[in-house]
């Protein structure tokens, strides 16, 4: 058998090859849309991958299928109860899906979704344990898939909670304590509130540790997964009825375009959105007038997804070599409306001194003395939930990252606002966002929270 993880950090998920070195078949499974990593390995190792497996309708990226189902001709399979738009082969409980020897069995786990199915994956046909189970976003390491991120299409969580109940304490926990777990998700996703940063474990380890997996009647498991978990970024409902749809495969090298200073400057006047992609330094020494500063070097993709409009046309500034790696990163997302980058970025903003400002920032030490005076900018903390209650700024406006383009209008437009984060990188976004949106006397706190908490202990 070969069997291979992929794993992205700046989305936390986690995709998989699986084949069979003696027949040369192979399936991938949870793919992203750039997958030019997939194929290539498999070639590399004598395969033919003739199946895509998507655990469930994702929420949180575009799933790649298509572009692999273009480039090798394979299948595209979902579990029985996925609603798609498009030719399915539908995976009964129960089916098992033939590689050579090693083998496949499809589990059905509804909860996080009502569609959502794990793989149970077999080295050798007649094994009685299995190699492992990917289990999508049913179950976690530490953790299990929330069962909100469908309520806009009809599913209430309060419905589908007890069927994730159900999938994780009677049928995964039923599986041996040495069948290997591996998920779709790791730490930072918004697909859970637990999530451990080890990308694989095992039945056995989770049982033991996982506090979803505890034994625990219906109603306690309900209430568990439903508290606390954090707002669901923007992006999600349009990418989960994206996944529903048939769509053409996404060209990397097409939207990879140069543009010129005129050729850049025409449809940014004609309301595209420009993302810079610099460092939060950088942007703040100069940028075009309006553009939103998402640093590359960060959760870029999925910051992106909550203030970038999906259809929107896009522009790109970025240092010059790493274009394409926000191309794409914006693509996994489902922003695959970019119009073009700026060529040579500091020669053309230079030749045009009058569209380029500064960003204003903020100092922590100065921050904490202009609280104290009678004209007190307001403070807005984009972090989220669970990070707030380990303290904040007193008289703070709380907005998480994730609802900010829905709540932009509930901040007041005649108050000088400061914008903080925990270090720095999401404050330098939502100031730039909200600068974006018409809004003036906006800027960033350095070092976010953690630098405002040091000089007022």
């Amino acid at each position: 058998m070969i069997f291979a993880q992929y794993y992205l950090d700046c989305l936390s998920q986690a995709s998989y090859l699986v084949g069979d070195e003696t027949t040369g078949r192979a399936v991938v499974v949870d793919p992203r849309v750039d997958v030019d990593e997939y194929l290539d390995d498999a070639r590399g190792q004598g395969l033919t991958v003739e199946g895509v497996i998507n655990t469930h309708l994702h929420a949180d990226f575009i799933s790649g299928h298509f572009e692999i189902a273009e480039r090798t001709g394979a299948w595209i399979g979902y579990g029985d109860r996925a609603e798609t738009r498009f030719p399915v082969r539908r995976l009964a409980d129960g089916e098992r899906v033939g590689l050579g020897d090693v083998t496949l069995e499809i589990l059905h786990t509804p909860g996080h979704t009502p569609e959502s199915i794990s793989v149970l994956v077999y080295e050798h046909a007649g094994d009685a344990v299995p190699y492992g189970v990917l289990t999508g976003d049913a179950l976690f390491v530490g953790d299990v898939g929330r069962p909100d991120l469908v309520a806009s299409f009809g599913h209430a969580p309060e419905t589908l909670a007890p069927m994730l109940y159900d999938s994780v304490h009677r049928k995964l926990m039923s599986l041996p304590d040495r069948t290997r777990l591996f998920p779709a998700h790791g730490a930072g996703s918004a697909c859970g509130k637990n999530l451990s940063t080890e990308r694989w474990s095992t039945i056995g380890d989770q049982r033991a540790s996982n506090y979803a997996c505890q034994p625990m009647d219906v109603d306690t498991f309900v209430a568990l997964v439903t508290e606390g978990q954090e707002a669901v970024p923007a992006y999600f409902p349009y990418d989960a009825a994206r996944n529903r749809e048939l769509r053409a495969p996404v060209d990397l090298d097409a939207l990879t375009r140069p543009l010129g200073r005129d050729a850049f400057l025409r449809p940014r006047a004609q309301g595209a959105v420009v993302v810079d992609a610099r460092d939060q330094r950088a942007f703040a020494a100069g940028h075009l007038r309006g553009a939103i500063n998402i640093g590359i070097d960060g959760r870029f993709a999925e910051t992106a997804g909550m203030v970038v409009e999906p259809g929107r046309d896009i522009l790109i500034v970025a240092d010059p070599g790493r274009e394409r790696e926000v191309v794409t990163r914006l693509a996994r997302v489902g922003l695959e409306t970019v119009a073009g980058y700026l060529a040579s970025p500091e020669a053309a903003m230079a030749s045009i001194p009058g569209q380029v400002q500064r960003a204003p920032r903020v100092e922590a030490a100065d921050l904490l003395r202009r609280l104290g005076e009678p004209d007190a900018p307001l403070v807005l903390d984009v972090r989220g939930a669970a990070e707030r209650e380990s303290g904040a700024i007193k008289g703070s406006v709380h907005i998480p990252m994730a609802e900010l383009a829905s709540r932009a209008d509930e901040l007041a437009r005649d108050r000088a606002t400061v914008v903080h984060c925990a270090g720095g990188y999401r404050s330098s976004v939502a100031a730039s966002y909200l600068r974006s949106r018409g809004r003036d006397g906006v800027s960033d706190l350095i070092g976010g929270f953690e630098a405002y908490r040091a000089v007022a202990a």
